[in-house]
């Protein structure tokens, strides 16, 4: 019997997603990226984490959230999703996201997992709490989103989190107020090798 084209279409469209383990799912394009990244936080293994390229996302490439109905349940039950654009602008000019070079895109990745380490002790009421001071507090995303750069430089990332900034920073068409968001709410290339550097003296202290 000749398969219909709805069917033909549903069989596509849950092809075009991967299962890396039972708690992360990500689009296949975006497979090997996933993977660099989540091994850098083994404390994430049994988290629930889905990452979905969308259309477009405001003032920024990706985001990490919670995921809305799993605000009803226990912290340690909270499941997660990373938001990634399917375009990124540069003067003017759209390209999709996937064409980002592979170090790049595990560097963004590590950022927003670095999100998702700094949610998972907080609590329901704290995580509503800090979407509405993201949402109106320049002074909170600088917080932020230092706070999820430390993360990842603290997991080892910070090779991968510099050639992320360095692509924004140094590149020529990339619009100048996306660079300066960067440079205002993000940890600076020479802070993440301060921090490298002080993390490696504590390990030869112990």
């Amino acid at each position: 019997m000749p398969v219909s084209s709805t069917y033909f279409k549903l069989i596509l469209f849950f092809m075009a997603f991967v299962q890396l383990n039972a708690q992360h799912i990500a689009p296949e394009s975006i497979r090997n990226e996933v993977e660099a990244a989540l091994a850098f936080y083994p404390e994430l293994k049994d988290t629930p984490i889905t990452f979905k390229i969308i259309k477009n996302i405001s003032q920024s490439t990706m985001r990490a959230q919670p995921k809305f109905n799993s605000l009803l349940k226990s912290k340690k039950k909270r499941s997660y999703v990373i938001l990634i654009s399917e375009k990124i602008k540069i003067s003017g000019k759209e390209f999709l996201t996937k064409d980002v070079p592979k170090d790049i895109m595990v560097g963004w990745l590590g950022h927003e997992l670095g999100h998702v380490m700094d949610y998972r002790d907080r609590s329901n009421l704290n995580l509503i709490w800090f979407g509405i001071k993201y949402t109106f507090s320049g002074s909170y995303i600088k917080e932020a989103e230092r706070a999820a750069d430390t993360y990842a430089v603290a997991h080892g990332m910070h090779d991968y989190i510099l050639q992320t900034k360095r692509f924004i920073l140094d590149h020529a068409e990339i619009d100048e107020k996306y660079k300066e968001r960067i440079r205002r709410y993000y940890l600076s290339p020479e802070e993440i090798m301060s921090i490298v550097e002080e993390l490696e003296t504590a390990e030869k202290s112990e």
